[in-house]
């Protein structure tokens, strides 16, 4: 059976916290709830856990589904290096972003859900995972006389190589245009 790779894990339920603590926030601000300051916190925490954790990271083994128009955040990810990168340091800032949500009932699911997140990428950091980004190949094109090994002989329709009759006249070499039947 193979490794499990937690980090895969915790960037799904992150992202879903994200989320979660997003849509909390502006329904407690939309509703002008009592702690709404929590809530306006809640929806800048949830933006920023969205963007850290939309671009996804390459597997170890087996290929990754890249998400739509990932390359872009891929990019900015990249561009903070070991802060992004080292999952001990998005367990300490998913814990530390979490805590201030949990002051409002609209935003809890989002910063329990959070919390969860921070403890998967906690173990995955444990056992020597890190974010790496997908990077594209770039697909070579075949060569024109690569492809093509030997151009077809006579008009289409062809019948396939296996089923075609040599005719007495193509054994030596040269083709009679008007067939000739054998009475």
């Amino acid at each position: 059976m193979g490794q499990i790779e937690w980090a895969m894990w915790a960037n799904e339920q992150a992202l879903a916290a994200g989320l979660i603590m997003l849509t909390g926030g502006i329904v407690a601000v939309a509703g002008q709830f009592k702690g709404w300051y929590f809530a306006a916190y809640a929806i800048a925490a949830g933006v920023l856990v969205c963007l850290l954790e939309y671009p996804r990271s390459k597997r170890k083994k087996g290929s990754t589904m890249e998400r739509c128009g990932q390359k872009y955040l891929t990019a900015v990810v990249k561009v903070f290096g070991p802060l992004t990168r080292n999952y001990y340091i998005r367990a300490i800032l998913h814990a530390a972003l979490a805590v201030p949500a949990g002051f409002l009932l609209s935003t809890i699911l989002g910063t329990v859900c959070l919390g969860i997140a921070s403890g998967i990428y906690l173990l995955a950091a444990v056992r020597g995972e890190e974010w790496r980004p997908i990077e594209q190949k770039p697909q070579e094109r075949p060569h024109v006389g690569d492809t093509i090994k030997q151009p077809p002989s006579n008009p289409p329709p062809r019948p396939p190589a296996d089923a075609r009759k040599k005719l007495p006249a193509e054994v030596g070499g040269q083709v009679n245009p008007i067939p000739v039947e054998a009475e």
